[in-house]
């Protein structure tokens, strides 16, 4: 086989596996909890407190994947980050300096650092997505000083993104514990609390986040969805207009009834997003699919007539179409 022909070969080869990491991301797998994405979906943010890390170009990260797939098939790397229980206990010790076994071997601690510089550590490998260094170093930070408020939450964000909702929880409540009116710490714990099924629980730590911050989007929307599946869906419905606004908090209400196959109700907000923008395209649309569904015909006639009678592309609103 001659050098063009094995040239050819490794650049068809890599384009293939490009269309598929490209097409498994955006079609099959998607990160996170459902509802926290149906709500990103129309621009709205909720989840957990991370550092301040931000997700990025989704749209990059599509078109980045398949060189970072074709790179993993040939990169050597000693270092498994896939990380058990049982090497994450050896990181929740006090006084831990260096956790190693045959599977993963962390970061060497700097015996010398203050609890802070593990801290800023903990945060900065966060931040870069290597989370089994970052649970040492946190781990560290907070064993030094347990009063640590942001070692044990950030430590709960870590142990989240792993994973281990029952640890994360565990450092969230040690968090909150050490400062009971910070409303990051109460949100994370609420978040987490909710993602475990005790919704009970989290919206009482939900509530007392929006307490002590009245106009935080993401807290006011974790609420809302903690109030959604306790059947409280006007309460929800307030709780998300106060995080986006009347059409937002209308949308977000109505496609939430969706998931829990409630149309009638779903109907009632997404005519409520029609009355504060009745060309607005997205609620249209679901309007007349679920007029069908619920055998209103009419309406959904008079649905899809609204829907054609407006030109297309006339922008977005909140992250719908308009």
């Amino acid at each position: 086989m001659n050098k063009r022909r094995i040239i050819a070969f490794l650049i068809a080869f890599t384009l293939t596996i490009g269309v598929t990491a490209m097409w498994s991301a955006a079609t099959i797998t998607r990160e996170g909890d459902p509802d926290v994405n149906l709500l990103e979906d129309s621009g709205s943010q909720a989840g957990n407190m991370s550092a301040g890390k931000k997700d990025g170009n989704k749209v990059v990260k599509v078109l980045t994947a398949p060189f970072k797939a074709f790179g993993r098939l040939f990169k050597h790397n000693d270092r498994i980050e896939r990380m058990t229980e049982k090497d994450a206990s050896k990181f929740a010790t006090v006084g831990v300096s260096k956790a190693e076994d045959e599977r993963y071997q962390a970061s060497e601690v700097n015996p010398s650092a203050t609890a802070k510089e593990h801290l800023e550590s903990g945060r900065e490998f966060l931040l870069a997505g290597r989370l089994n260094e970052a649970i040492a170093e946190l781990s560290t930070a907070a064993s030094l000083d347990p009063k640590l408020t942001e070692a044990h939450n950030l430590l709960g964000v870590a142990y989240d993104k792993k994973g281990f909702g029952d640890r994360a929880k565990e450092s969230y409540e040690r968090a909150v514990k050490s400062d009971s009116n910070d409303p990051e710490t109460l949100n994370n714990l609420g978040f987490s609390l909710y993602t475990n099924g005790n919704y009970r629980a989290a919206v009482d730590r939900l509530k007392r986040a929006v307490k002590l911050a009245p106009t935080d989007e993401k807290i006011l929307n974790n609420l809302g969805l903690a109030l959604c599946r306790l059947g409280k869906i006007d309460d929800a419905y307030k709780s998300f207009v106060r995080a986006g606004g009347p059409l937002v908090g209308s949308l977000n209400t109505a496609r939430m009834l969706e998931r829990f196959d409630l149309e009638d109700d779903a109907i009632k907000y997404y005519e409520m997003a029609r009355h504060v923008d009745p060309n607005n395209t997205f609620a249209l649309r679901r309007l007349s699919d679920l007029y069908n569904r619920v055998g209103r015909s009419v309406e959904a006639e008079n649905a899809r007539v609204a829907l054609a009678s407006l030109s297309h592309g006339s922008g977005a609103v909140a992250g719908l179409e308009r």
